[in-house]
Protein backbone atom coordinates (compact mmCIF):
# COMPACT_ATOMS: atom_id res chain seq x y z
CA UNK A 1 0.00 0.00 0.00
CA UNK A 2 3.06 2.32 0.39
CA UNK A 3 3.88 1.79 -3.16
CA UNK A 4 0.92 3.34 -4.17
CA UNK A 5 0.59 5.93 -1.86
CA UNK A 6 4.14 6.90 -3.36
CA UNK A 7 3.21 6.56 -7.02
CA UNK A 8 0.23 8.66 -6.20
CA UNK A 9 2.76 11.32 -4.52
CA UNK A 10 4.75 11.20 -7.55
CA UNK A 11 2.18 11.67 -9.95
CA UNK A 12 0.75 14.72 -7.82
CA UNK A 13 4.50 16.21 -7.87
CA UNK A 14 5.28 16.03 -11.60
CA UNK A 15 1.95 17.53 -12.73
CA UNK A 16 2.34 20.27 -9.81
CA UNK A 17 6.02 20.89 -11.07
CA UNK A 18 4.69 20.79 -14.31
CA UNK A 19 1.77 22.97 -14.25
CA UNK A 20 3.08 25.59 -11.59
CA UNK A 21 4.67 27.74 -14.52
CA UNK A 22 1.92 28.45 -16.30
CA UNK A 23 2.00 31.26 -13.67
CA UNK A 24 4.68 32.77 -15.70
CA UNK A 25 2.33 32.29 -19.29
CA UNK A 26 -0.27 34.42 -17.30
CA UNK A 27 1.69 37.17 -16.33
CA UNK A 28 3.35 37.11 -19.86
CA UNK A 29 -0.50 37.35 -21.42
CA UNK A 30 -1.41 39.99 -18.91
CA UNK A 31 1.57 42.19 -19.29
CA UNK A 32 1.08 42.01 -22.89
CA UNK A 33 -2.82 43.18 -22.54
CA UNK A 34 -1.30 45.86 -20.31
CA UNK A 35 0.98 47.00 -22.82
CA UNK A 36 -1.51 47.11 -25.67
CA UNK A 37 -3.46 49.38 -23.92
CA UNK A 38 -0.86 51.84 -23.22
CA UNK A 39 0.40 52.02 -26.66
CA UNK A 40 -2.73 51.40 -28.59
CA UNK A 41 -5.52 52.30 -26.05
CA UNK A 42 -7.20 49.29 -26.69
CA UNK A 43 -6.81 46.12 -24.79
CA UNK A 44 -6.81 42.71 -27.05
CA UNK A 45 -9.80 40.85 -28.05
CA UNK A 46 -9.08 37.38 -26.35
CA UNK A 47 -6.18 38.39 -23.72
CA UNK A 48 -9.03 38.97 -20.56
CA UNK A 49 -10.53 35.63 -21.48
CA UNK A 50 -7.36 33.47 -21.72
CA UNK A 51 -6.21 34.79 -17.86
CA UNK A 52 -9.37 34.03 -16.78
CA UNK A 53 -9.28 30.32 -18.11
CA UNK A 54 -5.68 30.27 -17.70
CA UNK A 55 -5.64 30.75 -13.86
CA UNK A 56 -8.54 28.76 -13.49
CA UNK A 57 -7.24 25.69 -14.96
CA UNK A 58 -3.79 26.77 -13.02
CA UNK A 59 -5.55 26.95 -9.51
CA UNK A 60 -7.39 23.95 -10.24
CA UNK A 61 -4.63 21.60 -10.98
CA UNK A 62 -2.58 22.69 -8.52
CA UNK A 63 -5.47 21.24 -5.80
CA UNK A 64 -3.74 18.28 -5.46
CA UNK A 65 -0.30 19.65 -5.21
CA UNK A 66 -1.55 21.55 -2.58
CA UNK A 67 -3.06 18.70 -0.94
CA UNK A 68 0.08 16.78 -1.41
CA UNK A 69 1.95 19.71 0.75
CA UNK A 70 -0.77 20.17 3.15
CA UNK A 71 -0.70 23.59 1.48
CA UNK A 72 -4.72 23.69 2.28
CA UNK A 73 -5.47 25.41 5.16
CA UNK A 74 -6.93 22.77 7.77
CA UNK A 75 -8.25 23.25 11.33
CA UNK A 76 -6.05 20.75 13.61
CA UNK A 77 -5.79 23.12 16.70
CA UNK A 78 -7.69 20.06 18.45
CA UNK A 79 -6.30 17.43 16.37
CA UNK A 80 -2.38 18.17 17.93
CA UNK A 81 -3.79 17.75 21.25
CA UNK A 82 -4.68 13.90 20.19
CA UNK A 83 -2.70 10.43 19.99
CA UNK A 84 -1.13 9.66 16.96
CA UNK A 85 -3.27 6.89 16.32
CA UNK A 86 -6.54 9.37 17.00
CA UNK A 87 -5.07 12.09 14.50
CA UNK A 88 -5.02 9.13 11.83
CA UNK A 89 -8.93 8.00 13.30
CA UNK A 90 -9.66 11.77 12.46
CA UNK A 91 -7.91 11.82 9.38
CA UNK A 92 -9.72 8.71 8.09
CA UNK A 93 -13.01 9.66 9.30
CA UNK A 94 -12.71 13.27 8.07
CA UNK A 95 -12.16 12.01 4.50
CA UNK A 96 -14.56 9.78 4.51
CA UNK A 97 -17.71 12.07 6.09
CA UNK A 98 -16.53 15.16 4.39
CA UNK A 99 -14.27 14.50 1.82
CA UNK A 100 -16.25 11.45 -0.39
CA UNK A 101 -19.03 13.01 -0.72
CA UNK A 102 -17.61 16.30 -2.03
CA UNK A 103 -15.34 14.54 -4.44
CA UNK A 104 -18.21 13.11 -5.50
CA UNK A 105 -20.43 15.51 -6.49
CA UNK A 106 -17.13 17.25 -7.93
CA UNK A 107 -16.47 14.41 -10.19
CA UNK A 108 -20.21 13.92 -11.32
CA UNK A 109 -21.41 16.87 -12.06
CA UNK A 110 -17.96 18.03 -13.27
CA UNK A 111 -18.33 15.77 -15.61
CA UNK A 112 -21.60 16.71 -17.06
CA UNK A 113 -20.75 20.35 -16.44
CA UNK A 114 -18.14 19.47 -19.34
CA UNK A 115 -20.23 17.24 -21.62
CA UNK A 116 -22.33 19.67 -21.45
CA UNK A 117 -20.03 22.33 -22.99
CA UNK A 118 -18.38 19.88 -25.17
CA UNK A 119 -21.74 18.61 -26.97
CA UNK A 120 -22.61 22.31 -27.48
CA UNK A 121 -19.08 23.33 -28.94
CA UNK A 122 -19.33 26.03 -26.26
CA UNK A 123 -17.24 29.42 -26.71
CA UNK A 124 -16.85 32.38 -25.02
CA UNK A 125 -18.94 35.46 -25.87
CA UNK A 126 -16.97 38.48 -27.88
CA UNK A 127 -15.18 38.85 -30.99
CA UNK A 128 -13.15 35.75 -30.32
CA UNK A 129 -14.78 32.51 -29.83
CA UNK A 130 -12.48 30.88 -27.54
CA UNK A 131 -13.68 27.24 -26.87
CA UNK A 132 -14.33 26.72 -22.94
CA UNK A 133 -14.71 23.20 -22.64
CA UNK A 134 -11.10 22.42 -22.85
CA UNK A 135 -11.24 24.57 -19.52
CA UNK A 136 -14.50 22.65 -18.17
CA UNK A 137 -12.86 19.57 -18.38
CA UNK A 138 -10.27 20.48 -16.19
CA UNK A 139 -12.60 19.98 -13.51
CA UNK A 140 -12.85 16.60 -13.84
CA UNK A 141 -9.02 16.16 -14.45
CA UNK A 142 -8.19 18.50 -10.78
CA UNK A 143 -10.94 16.15 -9.04
CA UNK A 144 -9.81 12.94 -9.63
CA UNK A 145 -5.74 14.12 -9.05
CA UNK A 146 -7.30 15.27 -5.80
CA UNK A 147 -9.28 12.26 -5.22
CA UNK A 148 -6.39 10.08 -6.05
CA UNK A 149 -4.18 12.41 -3.35
CA UNK A 150 -6.91 11.85 -0.50
CA UNK A 151 -6.23 8.07 -1.31
CA UNK A 152 -2.69 9.22 -0.97
CA UNK A 153 -3.25 10.37 2.33
CA UNK A 154 -5.99 8.19 4.04
CA UNK A 155 -3.40 4.90 3.30
CA UNK A 156 -0.84 6.75 5.15
CA UNK A 157 -3.81 7.25 7.94
CA UNK A 158 -4.07 3.17 7.66
CA UNK A 159 -0.55 2.67 7.80
CA UNK A 160 -0.11 5.26 11.35
CA UNK A 161 -3.01 3.08 12.64
CA UNK A 162 -1.41 -0.06 11.81
CA UNK A 163 2.36 0.88 13.67
CA UNK A 164 0.39 2.76 16.16
CA UNK A 165 -1.41 -1.07 17.43
CA UNK A 166 1.31 -3.06 16.56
Amino acid sequence: MNAIAKAIDTLNEVFGRIIAPLIAVITLVVLYDIALRFFTGRPSDWAFDITKMLFGAHFMLLAAYGLRHHAHVEVDVLKRLLSRKKQAVVEILGYLIFFVPFIYMLLTLGWSFFMRSYSRGETTYGVVSIPVYPIKGVIVVAAFLICLQAIAIVIRAIQQLREESA
